[in-house]
C-alpha cells in the first residue's frame, strides 16, 4: 500500500512537506537575517574604531594647527565615519534581502526567468530614463566618501560659489554672497573648488610714492607684520607672521608693495582690510608719503 504525499493527511506526510520548501525557506530567512546580523556588526565595528581613531587619535601640533585651519577636525571625521557607515549598512540589507526573496522565491516553485527578464528590460527602461539620478547618487556617495567637502565649507562648483549648506546624495545647496540660494545637481558638479581646507592666501597691495626708497619702507611694513602676528585679536588668525613679498610694480607716480598672509580658510577676506589700516597708520607715523596723483587739467576746451 502506497502512502499518501499529501500533507496534512498524516503525521508522515505532514513531516515530510514540513522537511521541504517550508524548512528551507525558515531556513533561507534565518540565514539572511544571521548574515545581515554579521555584516552590520562587522561594518558597525569598522566605523566605531574609526570614530575612536577621530576621538583619541594623537596628533603633532603642526598637524593639529592644519586641521584645524581645514576645517578636518575629529568630529568632522567623525560624521563622516558615521555617515559613510550608514551608506553601507542602506546597501549591505537591500543586497542580502534581494538576494533572500530571490530565493524564497525560487522554493516556492516561481519561475524566476521570466521575472528576472522582465526585470532586467524594466532596469534597462528605467536606466535610460533614470540615469542622471543614478548619476547624481554615485557623484553623491563619492563626495561623501572623500569627504571633497563639508556643511561650512565655501566651495567653487563651477556654476556657483558660496558655503554650503546642505549635502544630500542628489543635491548640494549653496549660499552665495548675495543670499541666493543655489541647488546643484552632485552628478552635473565637474570641478570642486574648495575654499575651506589647508590654508587662505590673501595678497595686499599697499601703494606709496614712487619716488620713495623702498629699503625705508619695507622694514616699516614688517615691523607693522609683526606686531600684527604678536596681537593676540590676530594670531590665531594667522597661520605664519606675513612677509613683504617687494616692490610689486611702479606706475605713473606709485609704487605698490605686495603683502603675502597666510590665514585659516576663510579669514583670507577681513585679514587685508587690518593690514591696510594698520599699514596706513604706521607709513604716516613714518612720514612716507603717499602715491603721487597728477593734477587735473580740466575739460577740453
Amino acid at each position: 500500500m502506497q502512502t499518501s504525499t499529501t500533507p496534512f493527511t498524516s503525521w508522515e506526510s505532514t513531516l515530510t512537506w514540513l522537511a521541504g520548501p517550508p524548512l528551507r525557506i525558515v531556513l533561507i530567512v534565518v540565514g539572511a537575517l544571521v548574515l545581515r546580523w554579521v555584516v552590520l556588526r562587522a561594518i558597525r565595528t569598522v566605523v566605531d574604531r574609526a570614530v575612536e581613531r577621530a576621538d583619541d587619535h594623537e596628533r603633532t601640533s603642526l598637524a593639529r594647527a592644519l586641521d584645524v585651519a581645514s576645517g578636518v577636525t575629529e568630529e568632522r571625521r567623525r560624521q563622516r565615519a558615521l555617515t559613510t557607515g550608514s551608506l553601507l549598512r542602506s546597501i549591505a540589507t537591500f543586497t542580502i534581502a534581494a538576494v533572500a526573496v530571490l530565493t524564497v522565491m525560487a522554493e516556492l516553485g516561481l519561475a524566476l526567468a521570466p521575472l528576472l527578464t522582465s526585470a532586467g528590460i524594466g532596469g534597462v527602461a528605467l536606466g535610460f530614463g533614470a540615469q542622471s539620478l543614478v548619476k547624481d547618487f554615485l557623484s553623491g556617495i563619492f563626495m561623501i566618501i572623500e569627504d571633497q567637502y563639508g556643511v561650512g565649507d565655501v566651495v567653487d562648483t563651477g556654476e556657483a560659489t558660496g558655503t554650503v549648506e546642505e549635502v544630500t546624495l542628489r543635491v548640494t545647496r549653496l549660499r552665495d554672497a548675495t543670499g541666493v540660494v543655489w541647488f546643484i545637481r552632485n552628478g552635473e558638479i565637474v570641478r570642486i573648488g574648495n575654499k575651506s581646507q589647508g590654508w587662505a592666501v590673501a595678497p595686499v597691495d599697499v601703494p606709496v610714492a614712487s619716488d620713495e626708497n623702498p629699503h625705508r619702507v619695507i622694514p616699516i611694513l614688517n615691523e607693522m607684520l609683526a606686531d600684527l602676528a604678536a596681537d593676540e585679536a590676530w594670531s590665531d588668525v594667522l597661520l605664519e607672521t606675513p612677509t613683504v613679498a617687494g616692490v610689486e610694480g611702479v606706475s605713473g607716480g606709485t609704487m605698490t608693495l605686495r603683502i603675502f598672509v597666510r590665514t585659516r580658510p576663510g579669514e583670507q577676506y577681513a585679514i587685508p582690510r587690518e593690514i591696510r589700516e594698520r599699514a596706513k597708520s604706521a607709513l604716516d607715523a613714518a612720514g612716507v608719503r603717499g602715491p603721487i596723483l597728477a593734477p587735473y587739467a580740466g575739460p577740453e576746451v
